[in-house]
């Protein structure tokens, strides 16, 4: 196979692969758009965004792990004289 076939494939894979990349970006700005809406119109019915924020983190992460977060916190809290 010919040196210049060799990169014409790989040029071909690699352009397909920033294309598809591109797409993605492009639709994960969509979707970030679409949660800002949300946002939005739960502040407009009145709901703390920030507290919406902090909700939405912690229902991703699991019981023990949020339960170690807040473990942690609490000390740290204590420790500064935030109780």
């Amino acid at each position: 196979m010919a040196e210049d076939e060799v990169q014409g494939i790989a040029a071909a894979q690699l352009r397909s692969i920033v294309e598809r990349i591109e797409r993605l970006e492009e639709e994960k700005k969509a979707i970030a758009d679409d949660i800002k809406d949300v946002y939005g119109e739960a502040k407009a019915n009145g709901y703390d965004t920030k507290a919406l924020r902090k909700i939405v983190a912690l229902r991703k992460k699991d019981a023990n792990e949020r339960e170690e977060e807040e473990a942690i916190l609490e000390l740290y809290k204590n420790a500064l004289g935030m109780v």
